[in-house]
């Protein structure tokens, strides 16, 4: 399978469809039983064989005022996936409609989040705000239509007049207004004659209907504010509920594509795009959101966590915005396919992170080299090697992948093991090194201890033994079996590291949130291991690039703090899973 055709796959396999592209009027999924195919996958096919829809076309639109996390993973490869399944078009699109959040930096992070994750676009990046004049003249054209209004009512006026879900609003006073003073009002708003929040454009509903969202919704305000993309050319701005179904139809998405909560505001998102009379209208189709146990994804929180210098800004490892998980190791296809995982559906449903990290493990298991890392050192003599002898040996790069080969560790007299496989008074059950005891050293020889060396405190600094030669990895020695084994690196030869070792920023066993509303977190979420030693292959490692270290789990070269004279690995996950994945 070549590349092109791989990322196919994978984006077919990301929405829940299996690859099978067609162009033009038929249905992708012919072929395919309507069981295994999702509520939208459905929706489209009937589409497709109606004429109703003739060449598919989906997009992605976020609001450029932060970063993105896990969930918009799941809406990037579903909308990309689908139009990839359907030989149709994907349209990236900023919802740039808010210039009180939005910023360049989060543009640009959005954008290389995406292509990160294998969503092409190809010539087709688009900005709301590309569309502000003709959202301006659709809002003329709502007002000849007698469909608009202007309002002198403040925010606090507007949400008493607004009615409840039990009692219908009261009419605007200015919704009588007359379309020559409307227009006149309105082309004053965009001259900049009217304070922030002293006049907004409403919508001409119905103030007794049971969807608030349809009880004349407010779709123009003003706001004197310089937009990122615009400048200062305009102080009114479109509300996200009359822009969007604009940028939709202005495009050609025949599939709008987003989350439940929008599920109320559909009836206001055809009301526009019917009153402003676009042929071949968009359809919005609403599926659930992916929520994630014990981690934080909304904005508000992570921007105080970032303010506060709790954690290490937005792509700090603990938190799940994708630039995060990018920084922490985690790849594409891992998230690909947490997102198959959860599936496509209408009802809101939580996925236990744990089954993210079980899709990395699987991800990495048989692609990355097992690597010898010892995180708290302590120095292993054996004591009748020779001291001016050094050998090398090799080592398989992956036990479970032949394919990945093998390589040359260094082995000497002086070595440097793991503090904790070493106990002078070890419990029952303890299989690794204490006086007396015979283990293996990984790939190398039997060693038997004899004692160990403290300092003035009575920490062990030296642990001493001694090897048998004939029982060298490979010999086919087998005249004794022993329980354990230890993994190791050369003392003289080794690379220093610092290795970062991430738990969830949350504590878990206490919930997300305090009584308060404040984020209940772990104070142990990092832990910052200086002075380990690494085999010295690792010394090559090169920013983003991940290895298994054996018996402590895949680590990933940092890719803002790592440089090659002071390496710096964060932990992606650990070996251990507490995941066990359904059967079919």
């Amino acid at each position: 399978m070549c590349e092109e055709e791989s990322k196919r796959a994978v984006m077919g396999s990301a929405c829940g469809v299996q690859e099978n592209e067609t162009a033009g009027g038929e249905s992708a999924g012919e072929d395919t039983p309507a069981s295994s195919r999702n509520f939208i996958q459905q929706i489209i096919d009937q589409d497709i064989r109606e004429g109703v829809c003739r060449q598919v076309c989906t997009r992605f639109p976020p609001e450029p005022n932060g970063y993105l996390h896990i969930g918009h993973a799941k809406s990037i490869l579903l909308n990309y996936g689908l139009a990839r399944e359907y030989g149709g078009k994907f349209n990236m699109r900023f919802d740039d409609t808010n210039p009180t959040k939005e910023k360049t930096e989060f543009v640009e992070s959005i954008l290389e989040d995406i292509r990160w994750l294998g969503a092409d676009w190809e010539d087709r990046l688009f900005f709301a705000s590309d569309y502000f004049e003709q959202m301006y003249e659709g809002a003329v054209k709502l007002i000849k239509k007698g469909k608009a209004y202007v309002s002198d009512l403040t925010p606090e006026q507007m949400k008493e007049y607004r009615g409840t879900l039990k009692e219908p609003g009261r009419n605007d006073p200015a919704r009588e207004r007359t379309v020559e003073e409307n227009l006149e009002l309105f082309e004053r708003m965009r001259a900049g004659e009217f304070a922030n929040g002293e006049k907004t454009l409403r919508a001409k509903i119905d103030m007794a209907s049971p969807n608030i969202n349809m009880r004349d919704p407010v779709i123009y305000r003003v706001a004197h504010l310089t937009h990122h993309n615009t400048g200062d050319k305009w102080c009114i701005y479109p509300m996200y509920d009359y822009a969007h179904p604009i940028e939709d139809a202005i495009e050609g998405i025949t599939h709008s594509i987003c989350t439940l909560e929008f599920e109320d505001h559909r009836p206001l998102y055809d009301w526009v795009v019917r009153e402003l009379e676009y042929p071949n209208p968009p359809k919005q189709i609403e599926f659930a959101k992916m929520y994630l146990t014990n981690v934080v994804t909304g904005k508000r929180y992570i921007k105080k966590l970032v303010e506060d210098k709790i954690v290490d800004g937005w792509d700090d490892p603990r938190l799940v915005s994708i630039a995060a998980l990018r920084r922490r190791g985690f790849t594409p296809e891992s998230i690909q396919r947490f997102v198959e995982l959860c599936g496509v559906s209408k009802s809101n449903s939580s996925a236990d992170y744990a089954m993210l990290e079980y899709c990395i493990r699987e991800d990495l298991k048989l692609k990355r080299p097992r690597m010898m890392a010892v995180l708290d050192p302590v120095k292993l003599i054996i004591d009748n090697y020779p001291e001016d002898q050094s050998e090398l040996l090799t080592v398989a790069n992956n036990l479970e992948n032949e394919e990945m080969g093998s390589r040359q560790v260094p082995f000497g007299r002086e070595l440097y093991i793991e503090r904790d496989d070493f106990m002078e008074e070890p419990p029952r059950k303890y299989f690794r090194l204490f006086p007396g005891n015979e283990v293996r050293l990984m790939n190398a020889y039997f060693v038997t201890c004899t004692g160990c060396v403290k300092d003035e405190n009575g920490r062990v600094v030296e642990v001493h033994c001694t090897y048998d030669p004939k029982t060298r990895s490979g010999s086919g020695f087998n005249d004794r079996k022993v329980k354990g084994t230890i993994h190791w690196v050369s003392a003289r030869e080794s690379v220093t590291a610092t290795v970062r070792l991430y738990e969830n920023i949350i504590d878990e066993e206490k919930g997300v949130y305090n009584e308060d509303g404040s984020l209940n977190l772990n104070p142990d979420s990092l832990t910052v291991m200086k002075e380990c030693r690494l085999e010295p292959a690792l010394k090559q490692a090169r920013p983003g690039e991940s290895f298994q270290f054996v018996r402590q789990g895949y680590f990933c070269v940092d890719i803002r703090d790592s440089r090659e004279d002071a390496l710096v690995f964060n932990r992606i996950v650990s070996l251990k899973s507490s995941f066990v994945l359904p059967k079919a």
